[in-house]
């Protein structure tokens, strides 16, 4: 690879500088397309690990860069997050960012020529991460292993299939993608949000199936990605004849299924705590202290910088969960990118992705 001259990638060491005493579990966003004194004083602060961008975040690639070197400038130590799957969900669209399909297009043309369906899978993830990482950006909270059960609008044509099998084979090609390019990955999310109609942005949703339907159904992705999965994040859903907390505030969902019975050894994050299906939880300290005390190793709040304030106000850190969060990040954080944006327009795996996408029609 070539030398990257501005170099964007990610600088977290944790085993290095962080301590038992003062692991950072929050991840926050920021107001603008700058940092302002406000978010300096949050992204600073001794519980503050990451920053998560959104479209309010984004006006160009020079902005979007100044933006990330600043962040890092102020917060070497913080990981840049962003939710860009592609279709519907993607926050930077213009400037030279290419506006990937929604992943239920992937999952059509699977259906039609698995080779193809493959490959323009995995040339997604390529193009999602190389993109990102040439602007600074660490980590997008991608893929979505939720199956299509035509029945949720929040998931809808996010989910890359309704036949579990195929959405594993898919994410992992496009996992294969992220790798290529340095990024690490998110599974989300878990059991699976796919089958209620239920916006957990806006509602609480309720899931009435047995364990043994969602087991045979819904986690089949995640078992068949264990090996690949670097972080995953559950739902907001309570799923009421398996356990009645939400399975991001989930024991027996976090530790008793996903820890102990599939072994999954990553990052766990929450899901945003200012969501309507975090309310049960209570406040939004009650909500990030049940996440962590359910195993959930970091714990979102986005979109409401009063919540966030009242979190690092409020949240005591408990020192025994940190050894193993740390040890979990250091194992995920390791990857590097080194082409810069004008390097990668001509590099050559970037513009077989591209032509190849465009072959399909896809973008």
């Amino acid at each position: 690879m070539c030398t990257l001259k501005s170099s964007y990638f990610i600088d977290i060491n944790y085993m290095q500088h962080t301590t038992n005493k003062n692991f950072r579990p929050v991840v926050l966003d920021i107001e603008g397309l700058e940092l302002n004194n406000q978010d300096i004083r949050r992204i600073t602060h001794k519980l503050a690990g990451g920053v998560i961008l959104f479209a309010r975040n984004f006006s160009n690639r020079q902005q979007l860069q100044k933006l990330c070197a600043d962040i890092k400038k102020a917060a070497p130590y913080i990981i840049i997050f962003i939710d860009h799957e592609g279709g519907r969900v993607q926050r930077c669209k213009n400037d030279g960012f290419t506006h990937l399909p929604a992943m239920r297009k992937l999952g059509y043309l699977y259906e039609d020529n698995p080779w193809n369906g493959i490959q323009a899978t995995k040339a997604c993830g390529y193009i999602l991460a190389s993109e990102l990482r040439a602007c600074g950006i660490d980590f997008s909270y991608t893929p979505v292993l939720d199956l299509d059960y035509s029945s949720s609008s929040v998931i809808g044509d996010r989910a890359f299939d309704s036949n579990p099998h195929i959405t594993g084979i898919l994410a992992a090609h496009l996992i294969e993608g992220l790798t290529l390019a340095g990024m690490p990955n998110c599974g989300k999310h878990f059991p699976g949000h796919g089958f209620v109609a239920a916006d957990s942005h806006i509602d609480i949703p309720i899931d009435d199936r047995e364990f043994k339907d969602i087991w045979d159904n819904d986690i089949v992705p995640y078992m068949l990605l264990l090996d690949n999965l670097d972080s995953i994040m559950p739902a907001h859903i309570i799923y009421e004849k398996v356990d009645k907390h939400p399975a991001g505030f989930s024991k027996f969902w976090l530790q008793d299924v996903l820890r102990t019975r599939l072994k999954f050894q990553g990052i766990i994050f929450s899901d945003d705590l200012a969501m309507e299906g975090a309310s049960v939880a209570g406040n939004v300290v009650a909500g990030a202290n049940a996440a962590l005390d359910a195993g959930c190793d970091m714990v979102l709040i986005c979109n409401r910088f009063d919540m966030a304030d009242e979190l690092l106000e409020g949240l005591e850190y408990k020192d025994e969960y940190a050894n193993a969060s740390i040890k979990r990040l250091d194992k995920i954080l390791a990857k590097k990118f080194n082409y810069s944006w004008d390097e990668l327009m001509s590099e050559k795996h970037y513009v077989h992705s591209k032509e190849l996408l465009k072959s399909f029609g896809l973008i």
